[in-house]
Parts: C-alpha cells; structure tokens; sequence
C-alpha cells in the first residue's frame, strides 16, 4: 500500500521518496533505493530545524526572540515565522552565534556523516564538513547547508527523531515477511536534553505547512508537520521536503522526504505537493481499508436458545 502510493505521488519526476515509521524506524518504502542511498547531496535548508534546536538548548534564541532579518530598521522574525519562510538571514545569524564547533557537534548527535540504517548495502554515510565553508562561513552552513552532503535516508533518520520526541533509531528494511515479523526497533541513541525544545521546532514546521514555504502540502484531515529546502548543486537543481504526519500529533505515524534533482521544476514547495499528495493518499486508502473490514457483529448476552 505505502509504496503504491509513494510511485503514484512521485509519478515521472526525476527523484526518490522514503517512507519511515517514525515510532520504531523500519523504513516502510524507498523508490529509487540508488538515489536514496548511495547519493549524498546538500540539504538545503532542511538543515535548519537541527541548528534551531541547537540554538535552543544552548538558549541562544527563545521562541518569542525576534531577529532582525533585512538591514537595518527592517522587520524581525521569531522562530516559528523563520521555519515557516525558511528565512535565510535568521538562520545565518544562528549559526554565526552558535559558531561551527557547537553547530558541528549538534550536526553529529544527529547522525549527520554516519550511515543512518542498519545493515543496509550501498549506503553513502554522507560528509560533515571538518571547517566551515572558506566562503560565507559557518552562516552559509546553517543557513543553505552548503559544504555538508546528505542522503534521503539520513534526512529520514532526523526526521523521525524530530517526530518522535527525541531517539534517533537506526532504519531497517525488512521486506520479507519473515524478516517483518521478526522485526524489532535499535535504538542508536536518545537525544537527551531536547525535550522541551523538541515542540517548539514541531511548531514552526507546522507553520511552514499551514502559511509557510510547505503551503502545498497541506491536509485538512490530518496535520502535516515539514520543512522545505531549495538549491543548486553541481548544475542541478535539488527540492527537498522533510515531514512527518499520519494519525495523532502526538504520535505522527510516518515520516515523508522527497527529494527532486534536475530542471527547474525541481524545488522544495514542489517536493512538498508531492509528500501532501502521498499523505492523503495513504489517509484514504487506510479509510478505505476500514470500510471493506468484514463486518461482525457482536453475540448478545443472554441470547434466547
């Protein structure tokens, strides 16, 4: 069911969707596993929900903080509204206080440049920068991801940490039913000390889906919660969109990343239509599974014999 919907969302464009179960990280489906996998590329700006928590619990920033964002006298943003619209001066400004060490370590407590899934052949471990960026600094990493390289699959890892309130699992495919039913979750590590902060960036991704850069994504029926990224690499466009939705906040019940690579069609609102596109279509195929449950009724107590 999950990968017929991923194909159909995904259709002839140029890219590759993962499908996650946050709660316990078995990847559920993967179209195109050698773009998943085995190609690494910059993140964009789905980098920025690690340097706001970073930002947060080294209490550089507070929800209500308001950054000048556009020279002087120009208007100031707060960190749900910077998620939202992916403001660029905001997240520089972040990293520039943060500095590269604090960035990096936070970048590695993630996972960033470690393979994120267990046992999985050909998977790229991506790259961490050891310096920031010689053009731009640290701004230019926190900001567009520039100098880091990432896989589908790593973006799914922090994705899933995000949604489930802060253990980063290592991501399994089983897909022989066999293999399924012996599946159990392995914890990589739990992200201590985020919890509080945690909600806060949740805040601002749903404010990206709602008014924000992920506005093509949305669901009227079930929250979605993501960030988009757009830019070029090597010649290529790449659109990124990091979400997570399904049936509860509390508890979403998948993670979505889409990437795209090529034209200009290719960026992050798009990437998010697609993910929208693949959520409602799960959304009504699970409904729909419901209805066509046989139906039993119940024995009543103390029937006549």
């Amino acid at each position: 069911m999950v990968r017929a919907a991923a194909l159909e969302a995904l259709g002839n464009g140029n890219g590759s969707v993962v499908v996650v179960d946050p709660n316990t990280g078995r990847i559920l489906s993967i179209v195109n596993q050698k773009l998943a996998l085995s190609g690494a590329f910059t993140p964009c700006s789905t980098f920025k929900p690690v340097v706001a928590l970073a930002a947060l619990k080294e209490c550089i920033v507070s929800p209500e903080t308001k950054l000048r964002v556009w020279g002087r006298g120009g208007p100031r943003l707060n960190l749900t509204d910077a998620l939202a619209h992916s403001n660029h001066m905001y997240f520089a400004k972040l990293g520039e206080m943060l500095g590269f060490r604090r960035v990096s370590a936070y970048a590695r407590e993630f996972g960033l440049g470690e393979r994120a899934g267990w046992n999985i052949l050909g998977e790229s471990p991506g790259f961490f920068p050891p310096a920031p960026p010689k053009e731009g600094g640290v701004g230019l990493l926190t900001s567009f991801g520039q100098d880091i390289e990432l896989t589908p699959l790593q973006l799914a890892a922090i994705a899933s940490a995000i949604a489930n309130g802060g253990t980063l699992y290592y991501l399994q495919y089983p897909r022989a039913p066999e293999e399924i039913a012996q599946f159990e979750p392995m914890v990589r590590r739990h992200l201590d000390g985020f919890e509080r902060f945690i909600p806060q960036v949740k805040q601002g991704m749903a404010a990206a889906v709602l008014y924000g850069t992920a506005r093509s994504a949305f669901d009227a029926e079930d929250p979605i919660f993501g960030k988009t990224g757009t830019c070029s690499e090597n010649g290529a466009r790449l659109g990124w969109f990091a979400s997570f939705g399904g049936e509860t906040q509390t508890q979403p019940k998948y993670v979505v990343v889409v990437l795209l690579r090529g034209g200009k069609m290719m960026f992050g609102p798009h990437a998010a239509e697609i993910a929208g596109k693949l959520y409602r279509d799960l959304h009504d195929r699970e409904k729909l599974a419901i209805e066509r449950r046989p139906f039993a009724p119940a024995v009543a107590s103390g029937a006549q014999r």
